[in-house]
């Protein structure tokens, strides 16, 4: 109740400095017990939240006890005479008390992977006449063109604890920037991990499809328990509801494409640009504005004919400490541009913009085809580590290195005997290559601590644990003489494959993910644990559609395109048992964060934002609170939906104006006690007789919105 008042004066203060103890919002998630089927028996693994520090589990096999584990134990078992029609349940213990509910019951999977059906959109065809990138071919009678699942993300859409999988669909003829031609639209879709579709959100012909282009966020922004989409809109894209986006009267049928036969044949250089904020439950439109920083000059980004200006990242940093915020960003090369915005209320509320375009001053001409988010200085507050700079929370510049572009970058504590964390990062621009094409920086200074020269374009590098016989971190990249150590040494003249890394085995140092390979490194060479067979990788760079803790323990998960069959995917996770009992990784905000923009441009993987190389004793717990659960000034004013109340004979009666999905009940501590999905029904009644705490939260998930109510329960 403390925290909760204190989070509540705060608000009402629009308190601008941190506290010590201050709680970040992070999601409700469920256990998310997976049941794999071995050759002898069934491998178990669930679900440990950032704030269960000291919950035990019993684990449960056809309705009777199987296990117990210890608050000390990880959160995994191997059932040694487990089948495959067998039935697991996993419950919560606290304080020796056992909760009412537990997880959702499971049956072990035939294979390490589940399939997911996806509805693939239409093939299509570009208008006629135009020439292609070759500046030879012409499509007369226009460019026949498919699809294929490409980047994706997760957020929990509905309020249920469980991710659901957002993916986009990229056009075969989509384009890099730097070519010209035709693309085909970009649809957007949300599935549950039923292989239920819940929308689609198509982007219209005014959007370009191509890596540069759609920089997709999914996160509960407004903390009302589920999260929303947003993304770059412009006059054409359609909801998931079916309705046209469209501003003051701009023409929802207007076509902004340069269809002319020469060299900026398919660029958008004219015309409207927005920025919405879509539902996650339905893909309708909840809020849009204009785009910023609009194109103005187009020469001003660094070049004449449409490449540069079209460069686009995004990102969600805590910027006040507590509530998500996120940042879209464009241009790195010359002029390079953010702008902060909150989702309140239902509304894109502008916290700050950052406009460099004075070369050789802020970030002009500093940034990446990626970025990063963490809290580089310790106070509390998110900064973007945008490429060879660092933007603060409050849109001001941190640092710059001066070092300019590049294409890679890994933030985190790479060296742990360095206060603080480090970056990562490889170059390409002359002169700078010269003497840093790769180079190790401090992330809150930007001194530089150790690097060399590559003299070209470095485009490929990464930083992984991999080494367990060398503290922190290790790094290649595509130059260089092999892999580093994080202080700087050589310590082997090899050098893993420069794509994903991945918690994969059950130690704590980094597996190399390579594609649909996974790989150990023994010191001097990186060898195959697991062939992900019959999945497909698109480009050259071999990372996946999604590589991220979504599952199961703290081990991480890899979707993947099926190989023969581009209508469906995998979601892979490991079935080797671990001692090691982590929480959820999704917990850890900077981890978090970084999922939410793995898809951003050239994608890279995730990091903690502390080192488990050493072990787990020292293991720093997440300072949280989780989304629904905390009342704010916003919950209070608004008006409520639902009439709850508690009889005296202790039965929950709920009356909604709108047909109620699911219901969960959780106690004070946020420990779940009951749950109730699919009820489709406005009225509801629910006997408590076997709950015996007193406060209870109730949160509804309708159709269009979830609420949280605070009962006291009658004895």
């Amino acid at each position: 109740m403390r925290n909760l008042l204190l989070f509540l004066i705060l608000f009402v203060l629009g308190q601008s400095t941190p506290i010590q103890g201050q709680e970040r919002q992070m999601e409700t998630l469920d256990r998310s017990l997976v049941a794999i089927k071995l050759i002898s028996g069934v491998h178990l693994n669930w679900r440990l939240q950032g704030n269960e520090k000291e919950v035990a589990f019993n684990i449960y096999k056809n309705g009777e006890l199987l296990q117990t584990v210890s608050a000390t134990e990880a959160t995994n078992i191997t059932d040694k005479t487990g089948k495959s029609t067998d039935i697991y349940k996993v419950k919560a213990v606290i304080n020796g008390k056992e909760e009412a509910v537990g997880s959702k019951e499971v049956t072990p999977w035939a294979q390490q992977y589940m399939t997911i059906q996806l509805n693939r959109p239409e093939s299509g065809i570009t208008p006629p006449n135009y020439v292609k990138e070759d500046k030879t071919t012409v499509y007369a009678n226009g460019e026949n063109y498919s699809y294929f699942p490409n980047d994706s993300s997760v957020g929990d859409l509905d309020g249920d604890g469980e991710y659901e999988i957002i993916v986009m669909w990229r056009p075969t003829n989509a384009r890099d920037n730097a070519h010209s031609g035709i693309t085909g639209e970009v649809f957007i879709d949300a599935y549950k991990l039923d292989g239920t579709q819940l929308w689609r959100i198509g982007l219209g012909k005014n959007i370009r499809a191509g890596s540069h282009y759609t920089q997709l966020l999914v996160y509960d922004f407004d903390g009302d328990g589920r999260s929303e989409i947003v993304c770059k809109t412009a006059p054409g894209t359609i909801d998931g509801k079916g309705k046209h986006i469209i501003m003051n009267n701009d023409d929802p049928n207007a076509d902004y494409r340069s269809l002319q036969m020469n060299s900026t044949c398919g660029y958008i250089l004219d015309g409207p640009e927005y920025l919405t904020v879509f539902d996650g439950l339905t893909g309708e439109e909840l809020h849009t504005v204009p785009y910023e920083i609009p194109r103005g000059n187009v020469s001003s980004w660094g070049d004449s004919y449409g490449n540069r200006v079209d460069r686009f990242l995004s990102c969600v940093a805590y910027l006040d400490g507590v509530r998500p915020s996120f940042v879209m960003c464009r241009g790195y090369y010359k002029k390079t541009t953010l702008v902060a915005y909150d989702f309140r209320n239902g509304k894109i509320e502008k916290r700050w913009e950052h406009i460099s375009d004075i070369a050789g001053e802020g970030a002009y001409g500093q940034g990446n085809h990626n970025l990063s988010v963490a809290d580089v200085d310790g106070d509390g507050f998110d900064e973007i580590i945008y490429g060879s700079c660092a933007i603060n929370h409050d849109g001001t510049l941190l640092y710059r290195t001066g070092l300019g572009h590049g294409d890679a970058m890994h933030v985190s504590d790479l060296d742990p005997d360095r206060p603080g964390l480090e970056v990562w990062q490889v170059l390409e621009e002359a002169p700078a290559t010269s003497t840093y094409g790769y180079e190790m920086h401090d992330a809150r200074t930007g001194e530089i601590i150790w690097g060399g020269p590559s003299y070209n374009d470095n485009g490929r590098g990464l930083a992984a644990d991999i080494d367990p016989n060398h503290r922190g971190f290790e790094m290649w990249s595509a130059y260089g003489d092999g892999t580093y150590n994080c202080k700087g040494e050589l310590i082997s003249t090899s050098k893993p494959t420069i794509s994903f890394r991945i918690y994969w085995d059950g130690d704590l140092q980094d597996e190399i993910l390579d594609g649909n390979a996974i790989a150990k490194w023994n010191g001097s060479k990186a060898n195959n644990i697991l062939i992900l067979t019959g999945t497909s990788i698109y480009g050259s760079r071999k990372s996946p559609m999604l590589s991220a803790d979504i599952l199961g323990d703290w081990r991480e998960e890899v979707i993947l395109m099926e190989a023969n069959d581009s209508t469906k995917i995998r979601i892979y996770t490991t079935r080797i048992p671990t001692e090691h009992r982590l929480y959820t990784l999704m917990h850890d905000p900077m981890y978090r964060l970084s999922v939410a923009w793995q898809n951003v441009c050239y994608n890279q993987p995730p990091h903690l934002s502390f080192y488990i190389g050493d072990g787990l004793t020292q293991m720093p717990w997440p300072q949280m609170y989780t989304a629904g659960n905390k009342t704010t000034i916003e919950e209070i004013k608004k008006e409520s939906k639902l009439n709850a109340h508690i009889t005296t004979d202790n039965v929950l009666k709920i009356h909604s104006k709108t047909d109620i999905s699911n219901i969960m009940i959780y106690s004070a501590e946020g420990l779940l006690l009951n749950k109730i999905s699919g009820c489709n029904d406005k009225k509801l009644e629910i006997p408590l007789a076997k709950i015996d705490t007193q406060m209870l939260i109730v949160k509804v998930v309708t159709n269009n919105e979830t609420e949280s109510i605070k009962l006291i329960k009658r004895f």
